[in-house]
This record gives C-alpha cells, structure tokens and sequence, in this order.
C-alpha cells in the first residue's frame, strides 16, 4: 500500500473527528447549521464551519441556500459523499473486531520497561 502526499492529505481532511461526526448525522438526512450544533454538541461554532467548507470543498457536501425569510443554508451529502459510507463501515467493523487485541497492546506498551529511544544515548556507569 502506497499513501502519497494527497492521499494523506485527503483522508486527514475526510476522516478526522468531526468530519466523522458531520457526516454521520448527514447520511441521515440533510441537516441546517445549528441542527448539527445540537447532533454534536462537543463541536466548536468554527470547528464545524471549518469542517463543513473543507467537506464541501472536498465534494463530499453540498451546501443549499434556502430562499425563506430568513435565509437558511442546508447541508446534505453529495453522491460522492454517499460512497463513503461503506469504506467507513469496514473500518469502524475492523475497529470493533480488533479493539479487544489492540487494548491489549496499548497494556503491554505501557506496562513495558520503558526502552531507550533512538537519538538517545545511554552510557554505562562507572
């Protein structure tokens, strides 16, 4: 598997923590700005105007100006978003099924001696 520059650039702008959590509550139905404030309460005002241009620069949301008094914006996924979905799905499955052996790990790690790290030097004593 080869991850170059762009591919690392677009999976960290798609698949980090509130882009995540938008388009979740988006595969539902479209959803106004302050609907999603209150779907993801832990959101910051910017964060999820930042998340919302940089998805919908990416293709994978659209944003739609509805023409009432006042004027409210939408948002919903695009068919290009849709396709996400299910790559997501196999990566929360895989996180579900592997979580128990990964927590497992993280233990050894962090009950380990802690080893030297490279860049260090250790000098023996005496």
């Amino acid at each position: 598997m080869r991850v170059t520059a762009p591919h690392r650039e677009l999976l960290d702008q798609v698949l980090d923590k509130w882009s995540l959590a938008v388009c979740n509550e988006l595969c539902e139905s479209p959803h106004r700005f302050n609907e999603l404030r209150r779907a993801i309460p832990a959101v910051t005002q910017k964060s999820l105007t930042a998340t919302l241009r940089r998805l919908e620069r990416n293709g994978i949301i659209e944003r739609t100006v509805i023409g009432s008094r006042p004027v409210a914006v939408e948002y919903r996924m695009t068919p290009l978003g849709k396709t996400l979905r299910h790559p997501v799905d196999v990566l929360l499955a895989w996180a579900d099924e592997h979580l128990p052996a990964i927590e497992s790990a993280r233990t050894r790690f962090d009950d380990a001696e802690p080893a030297p790290r490279m860049g260090t030097s250790v000098r023996a004593s005496g």
